[in-house]
């Protein structure tokens, strides 16, 4: 690995193996990440040159601050002969167990019901995604989250609390948070820290409602018109801007406590069809999305990002069959192996038109975790979350897919919630003057 943090790894279990020598006991921190600057880019990338593009004199460079933790991923697998307490307790977990933290589900209306509970307590759930049809008043958004959190209190692995806040047009937050703008309206004032700042924002708004999880920066660039799904969510139709700008977004969302999500690889922005209504294609050869789409993904894989949400698009020159979602050449192959990344790969939801249109869901589960993949996002309905945790009971059970493979995804999955000392503990309702009094002077800054 190439990241920051696999120097801390390969000190931990150094210090760790030490231990054991003394006679002391080898034990995983489960606070918040360490610190350190961002090591150089891989050499197995495969747009090394593109990564290293010079920053244009407008944009100044992210800055690199020491003080921020900055999570980064750990091997799949612990050495022989050293203990490692996350490979514990995946050993620990029952299939049924293990397959659950491996979903994100939706849940339905503004309070818990008897099925969301059920998906909680009995299916055992990673994480709950919230959207505008969840959210009301500030006050009872908050106790919709206390509620989801005391569900899952008895049991030993704490909850994603997830949401897409993107700030502009993909907003789920209660009307009594100031409004964030577009990355769009970020992007125009070139000047990422100003990214950086709307990324601790965004953390600051997230944590006061109870989320752990959000689902940005949007990584992808702008550089088709015609895209009707991207448009003002991307910084903008430079690669390298991009790059500079989600990276300071993460970089803030990190600072400020909450897990960010890197969306969406291998990029969307040069796509004419929404996803969410039918399978994009897009015609790009690898050497092509290197010099364009790729640049901020790799920039982000070089700064530890925690999780990356694969899009469901179709790139018939590196996989004629299956989209991205789905697929070992651009999971396994491009993102895994070549990238270097071992990080959380989740998909974006398995509901939406590009998946219900041309595969079943069934089939599509399978899939997503025989390309790679350690989270599938189910938004949308209780059955269709069974279907998904069946199948892959199904697969295992069968030996379509193998124990093994869903313990690599398990381990990713607590070591990222171990790392964040994620907790299932109630949230008071929060004043939000101060924190809506910065937004607005952040805002007033983008325009100077």
């Amino acid at each position: 690995m190439n990241t920051k943090r696999s120097i801390h790894c390969r000190w931990t279990l150094l210090a760790i193996a030490v231990l054991l020598v003394l006679g002391g006991c080898g034990n995983g921190s489960g606070g918040t990440a360490p610190t350190g600057e961002p090591s150089q880019p891989s050499s197995a990338s495969p747009s090394q040159a593109g990564t290293e593009t010079p920053v244009p004199p407008e944009i100044s460079p992210a800055p690199s601050d020491p003080a921020s933790p900055s999570p980064t991923p750990s091997p799949s697998s612990s050495p022989t002969g050293i203990d490692d307490p996350i490979a514990d307790q995946v050993k620990r977990l029952t299939l049924s167990e293990k397959i659950g933290q491996m979903l994100i589900a939706g849940i339905d209306g503004k309070t818990l019901d008897a099925e969301g509970r059920s998906m909680i307590a009995d299916s055992h759930v990673g994480g709950i995604i919230l959207y505008s049809r969840n959210v009301g008043t500030l006050k009872s958004t908050v106790s919709l989250i206390n509620s989801l959190k005391k569900a899952n209190r008895d049991y030993s692995i704490p909850l994603f609390m997830s949401v897409d806040q993107e700030g502009g047009k993909v907003s789920r937050l209660p009307d009594s948070y100031e409004d964030i703008p577009a990355n769009e309206v970020v992007g125009a004032a070139k000047e990422d820290r100003l990214a950086g700042e709307m990324g601790r924002l965004l953390a600051r708004e997230l944590l006061s409602a109870g989320f752990n999880l959000d689902f940005a920066p949007v990584l992808d660039v702008n550089s088709n018109p015609d895209n009707p799904v991207i448009g003002s969510r991307s910084f903008g139709s430079s690669p390298t801007l991009v790059a500079y700008f989600g990276t300071a977004e993460l970089k803030g969302l990190r600072e400020g406590g909450v897990i960010p999500v890197a969306k969406h690889f291998p990029g969307h922005g040069d796509t004419s069809v929404d996803s969410h209504l039918d399978l994009p294609v897009v015609d790009k050869t690898a050497e092509e999305l290197a010099k364009l789409e790729w640049i901020p993904f790799e920039k982000a894989i070089e700064n530890g990002v925690e999780a990356i949400m694969v899009a469901h698009i179709l790139y018939p020159k590196l996989d004629p069959d299956k989209p991205a979602s789905l697929s070992g050449e651009l999971v396994g192959h491009w993102l895994r192996d070549k990238m270097g990344y071992d990080g959380v790969v989740m998909t974006d939801d398995l509901t939406m038109g590009a998946i219900a249109k041309n595969y079943t869901l069934k089939e599509a589960a399978v899939e997503a975790v025989e390309a790679g993949c350690d989270v599938l996002l189910v938004a949308h309905g209780y059955d269709k979350m069974k279907t998904v945790r069946d199948s892959l009971l199904q697969a295992v059970e069968s030996g379509k897919l193998d124990e093994s493979r869903i313990d690599e995804s398990v381990y990713r999955i607590l070591r990222l919630k171990s790392e964040y000392a994620l907790k299932d503990e109630d949230t008071a309702v929060p004043d939000l003057a101060e924190l809506n009094s910065d937004i607005k002077a952040w805002r007033s800054s983008l325009q100077g």
